[in-house]
């Protein structure tokens, strides 16, 4: 796909959009997300949206591109991605408009088109760090995990202070079992932002979806790193993070230096305990719910007889 991409040069790319508003903007900016946009204009909120939407024609590119946010804000996609495309016709930045576009897009599930737009943004600005980030969000969300640490490591090095840069570069390095180069973006964000992972953002950078294995490696590096910040309550909540998810942590805590320390901890001990008492009802539940009757459990072996001991 990249290869492709570099045949949409930034100049082509903006005259679609300036014949878009001049040939039909009512059809041509809606293409490809009509259904969408149908939905969208049938829900109840957005009979209080209408009557304040500013003229695609006429008015500033700063109106159209404040509208747009507004739609996105307002869980209407689809149409703020009109708003979007019609404030770069009238002037607006690209490299901004692209970049809104670009998220836009993938909360739609487009990550083709999210893709282009976000190569529009980066050659309008190379040094967008937002744009690289969120590339890396859409290499991410396709498994191109090599592809989205290249994006990340950009973004640093245009805004090496976001620390949400670092956490998403920490996730991709953890998906390529790379615990080492993770853990030291993990520790790095928290340095610059000890509330990294309680926030939701709009920039492309909470796109990730994790698994309950991805969740619980995050979980025990989280520890980890808490743990050498001598954090013990994150480092605790980490834990527990981890052994909800399904991770027998006292065996992975006895092969990490720092984390050996409390695997006798009675707080851990007590959170194993309940962990494991709660997936054997999970367990018990869906059992049932199947039909599934556990085994009886095996009969003890005879001992066998022992020779008579010499005197």
């Amino acid at each position: 796909m990249r290869p492709l991409l570099r045949f949409f040069t930034l100049p082509l790319v903006l005259l679609l959009l300036s014949l878009c508003v001049v040939l039909h903007p009512a059809t041509v900016f809606s293409q490809g997300h009509d259904a969408t946009r149908d939905q969208e204009q049938r829900s109840p909120d957005w009979a209080l949206v209408a009557p304040h939407l500013p003229d695609l024609l006429t008015s500033s590119p700063q109106r159209l591109e404040m509208q747009g946010d507004i739609l996105r804000a307002r869980r209407f996609p689809a149409n703020a991605l009109v708003y979007f495309r019609a404030a770069i016709a009238r002037g607006g930045d690209p490299s901004v408009l692209m970049n809104k576009m670009a998220v836009t897009e993938m909360e739609l599930g487009e990550n083709t088109m999210a893709r282009l737009y976000v190569r529009g943004a980066l050659k309008a600005q190379k040094k967008n760090a937002q744009a690289w980030n969120n590339l890396g969000a859409i290499d991410f969300l396709q498994k191109r995990y090599h592809d989205a640490i290249h994006d990340y490591k950009h973004a640093i090095k245009c805004d090496s202070q976001a620390a949400v840069y670092h956490s998403n570069l920490g996730l991709a390095y953890l998906d390529i079992k790379d615990y080492e180069s993770a853990r030291a973006q993990l520790i790095e964000a928290l340095q610059l932002d000890p509330q990294v992972f309680t926030h939701h953002n709009t920039t492309g950078s909470s796109l990730h979806i994790l698994s309950s294995s991805d969740r619980a490696a995050l979980s025990l590096e989280m520890a980890k790193a808490y743990a050498r910040m001598g954090n013990e309550a994150e480092m605790l909540h980490a834990l527990e993070t981890a052994s909800e998810a399904g991770m027998e942590i006292q065996e992975e805590m006895v092969k990490d230096s720092v984390l050996v320390k409390f695997v006798n901890d009675p707080r851990v001990v007590t959170m194993e305990r309940a962990a494991k008492t709660l997936r054997a009802s999970q367990a018990a539940k869906r059992n049932v719910a199947t039909g599934v009757v556990p085994a009886l459990p095996p009969a003890a072996p005879v001992p066998p007889a022992t020779a008579p001991e010499p005197r």
